[in-house]
Protein backbone atom coordinates (compact mmCIF):
# COMPACT_ATOMS: atom_id res chain seq x y z
CA UNK A 1 0.00 0.00 0.00
CA UNK A 2 2.80 2.54 0.44
CA UNK A 3 3.09 3.44 -2.82
CA UNK A 4 0.04 5.01 -2.47
CA UNK A 5 0.92 7.04 -0.33
CA UNK A 6 2.16 10.57 -0.88
CA UNK A 7 5.06 10.08 2.13
CA UNK A 8 6.85 7.57 3.94
CA UNK A 9 4.62 8.94 7.16
CA UNK A 10 1.83 6.77 7.68
CA UNK A 11 -1.26 7.82 6.15
CA UNK A 12 -3.24 10.07 7.02
CA UNK A 13 -6.90 8.59 7.31
CA UNK A 14 -10.73 10.86 6.95
CA UNK A 15 -14.03 9.05 8.12
CA UNK A 16 -16.71 10.86 6.24
CA UNK A 17 -19.80 10.15 8.39
CA UNK A 18 -19.94 9.42 12.05
CA UNK A 19 -22.82 7.56 12.89
CA UNK A 20 -23.21 3.65 14.15
CA UNK A 21 -20.18 2.27 11.05
CA UNK A 22 -18.21 5.44 11.11
CA UNK A 23 -17.77 6.00 14.64
CA UNK A 24 -16.11 2.78 15.49
CA UNK A 25 -14.64 2.79 12.41
CA UNK A 26 -12.96 5.85 13.29
CA UNK A 27 -11.57 4.84 16.87
CA UNK A 28 -10.36 1.57 16.05
CA UNK A 29 -8.35 3.65 13.18
CA UNK A 30 -6.79 5.90 15.41
CA UNK A 31 -5.75 3.40 17.61
CA UNK A 32 -2.68 3.08 14.75
CA UNK A 33 -3.25 6.05 12.18
CA UNK A 34 -3.51 9.70 12.32
CA UNK A 35 -7.40 9.95 12.06
CA UNK A 36 -9.85 12.96 11.24
CA UNK A 37 -13.22 11.97 11.36
CA UNK A 38 -15.95 14.30 9.42
CA UNK A 39 -19.67 14.65 9.92
CA UNK A 40 -22.03 17.57 8.32
CA UNK A 41 -23.61 17.91 11.45
CA UNK A 42 -21.73 20.69 13.67
CA UNK A 43 -23.98 19.58 16.95
CA UNK A 44 -22.71 15.96 16.53
CA UNK A 45 -18.60 17.04 16.02
CA UNK A 46 -18.76 19.61 19.39
CA UNK A 47 -20.37 16.74 21.12
CA UNK A 48 -17.66 14.12 20.09
CA UNK A 49 -14.83 16.53 20.62
CA UNK A 50 -16.63 16.80 24.37
CA UNK A 51 -16.16 13.05 24.52
CA UNK A 52 -20.22 12.41 24.49
CA UNK A 53 -21.70 9.88 22.06
CA UNK A 54 -25.51 10.30 21.91
CA UNK A 55 -25.49 7.08 19.97
CA UNK A 56 -23.70 5.47 22.86
CA UNK A 57 -22.38 3.37 20.14
CA UNK A 58 -18.76 4.19 22.41
CA UNK A 59 -18.60 4.88 25.37
CA UNK A 60 -17.30 8.49 27.28
CA UNK A 61 -13.92 6.51 28.54
CA UNK A 62 -13.22 5.78 24.90
CA UNK A 63 -13.77 8.71 23.68
CA UNK A 64 -11.63 10.58 26.18
CA UNK A 65 -8.54 8.38 25.62
CA UNK A 66 -9.10 8.41 21.71
CA UNK A 67 -6.12 10.30 19.49
CA UNK A 68 -9.57 10.81 17.01
CA UNK A 69 -10.03 14.72 15.63
CA UNK A 70 -13.14 15.14 14.36
CA UNK A 71 -14.55 18.24 12.40
CA UNK A 72 -17.02 19.56 10.20
CA UNK A 73 -15.22 21.88 8.27
CA UNK A 74 -14.24 19.65 4.65
CA UNK A 75 -10.80 21.38 4.30
CA UNK A 76 -9.54 19.54 7.87
CA UNK A 77 -9.87 16.71 5.92
CA UNK A 78 -8.45 18.39 2.50
CA UNK A 79 -4.65 16.36 3.16
CA UNK A 80 -6.03 13.00 3.85
CA UNK A 81 -4.54 10.08 1.95
CA UNK A 82 -7.25 7.87 2.83
CA UNK A 83 -11.06 8.52 2.98
CA UNK A 84 -13.70 6.01 3.86
CA UNK A 85 -16.97 7.00 3.77
CA UNK A 86 -19.81 5.94 6.19
CA UNK A 87 -22.75 8.15 5.08
CA UNK A 88 -26.32 6.48 5.44
CA UNK A 89 -28.09 5.00 2.68
CA UNK A 90 -31.53 4.33 3.94
CA UNK A 91 -34.07 2.74 2.54
CA UNK A 92 -37.70 3.22 1.13
CA UNK A 93 -40.62 1.53 1.68
CA UNK A 94 -39.69 -0.72 -1.06
CA UNK A 95 -36.10 -1.21 0.31
CA UNK A 96 -34.72 0.20 -2.44
CA UNK A 97 -31.37 2.48 -1.11
CA UNK A 98 -31.42 6.26 -1.05
CA UNK A 99 -27.76 6.81 -2.74
CA UNK A 100 -28.25 10.81 -2.37
CA UNK A 101 -26.00 11.19 0.72
CA UNK A 102 -23.20 8.70 -0.89
CA UNK A 103 -23.48 10.56 -3.86
CA UNK A 104 -23.15 14.12 -2.16
CA UNK A 105 -20.40 12.61 0.12
CA UNK A 106 -18.37 11.89 -3.37
CA UNK A 107 -18.66 15.05 -4.86
CA UNK A 108 -17.85 17.25 -1.68
CA UNK A 109 -14.72 14.51 -1.23
CA UNK A 110 -13.75 14.61 -5.06
CA UNK A 111 -13.02 18.23 -5.09
CA UNK A 112 -10.04 17.21 -2.18
CA UNK A 113 -8.75 14.44 -4.20
CA UNK A 114 -5.05 14.54 -4.88
CA UNK A 115 -3.27 11.34 -7.14
CA UNK A 116 -3.03 8.46 -5.17
CA UNK A 117 -5.16 9.15 -2.69
CA UNK A 118 -7.58 6.08 -1.82
CA UNK A 119 -11.21 6.20 -1.79
CA UNK A 120 -13.35 3.12 0.36
CA UNK A 121 -17.26 3.14 0.60
CA UNK A 122 -18.01 1.50 3.41
CA UNK A 123 -22.21 0.98 3.60
CA UNK A 124 -24.49 -0.50 4.63
CA UNK A 125 -27.88 -1.37 2.40
CA UNK A 126 -30.52 -3.71 3.15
Amino acid sequence: MQEYIRSNDDPKIAIVGLGYVGLPLALEFSKHFKVVGFDLNKKRVKSLNENFDNTQEVDFEELKKSKLKTTSDLNQISNSDIYIITVPTPVDKHKKPDMSFLEKASVDIGKHLNKGNIVIYESTVY
